[in-house]
């Protein structure tokens, strides 16, 4: 575990298939509140690009959270606040809302509809993804939502925790709804 984290156990939430955003129906949205640690001296920014490339997620990526609901039906997200807060809804229009804020992880297993809803304007959100996966982004249509569908089950399982590592909650989670079924 990089110096950057602190130990925080998750909120794992479910969502069901609303018949537009589909959701995962077997791994929980992970939400890690203040599991990193930004007054280590070095930019907020680079401290959680840090964390999540020490733990072996990559293509990151400097933003904000888009506006409307979408999701990625080929590939898990993260999501670290490094500046700013913002409420998310997660799961489509009958999902949960969340504040987030610097130093929150939230982690999206592939199919979890998300949408910003307000935002401070310095907010600054890195975003990364584990090694294997397709970045796609969707929308809620009807043909979308069926290749979802297949899509969503063939996504495979992160080797790490973008946060914890190889041992982390994610892992110990995630495993555990697979072998559930």
């Amino acid at each position: 575990m990089p110096v950057s984290s602190r130990p925080t156990k998750p909120l794992a939430l479910m969502f069901g298939d609303d018949g537009s955003i589909p959701n995962n129906p077997r791994l929980p949205l992970l939400v890690y509140r203040g599991a990193i640690d930004l007054s280590l001296g070095s930019s907020a920014e680079r401290v959680v690009e840090r964390t999540f490339g020490a733990n072996g997620w990559g293509d990151m990526w400097r933003n904000g959270i888009f506006p409307y609901v979408h999701y990625h039906s080929m590939i898990h997200e993260a999501l670290g606040i490094a500046r700013g807060r913002a409420k998310v809804r997660f799961g489509g229009a009958a999902g949960k809302i969340l504040e987030l804020a610097p130093g929150d992880v939230a982690v999206l297993p592939a199919g979890t509809g998300h949408q910003r809803l307000w935002a401070t304007p310095e907010l600054c959100v890195i975003g990364a993804y584990p090694k294997r996966g397709s970045y796609d982004l969707c929308r809620g249509g009807k043909a979308e939502h069926a290749k979802a569908l297949e899509t969503i089950p063939q996504v495979p399982l992160p080797d790490s925790d973008p946060v914890y590592g190889t041992d982390g909650p994610l892992t110990t989670l995630w495993r555990a709804a697979m072998v559930a079924l």
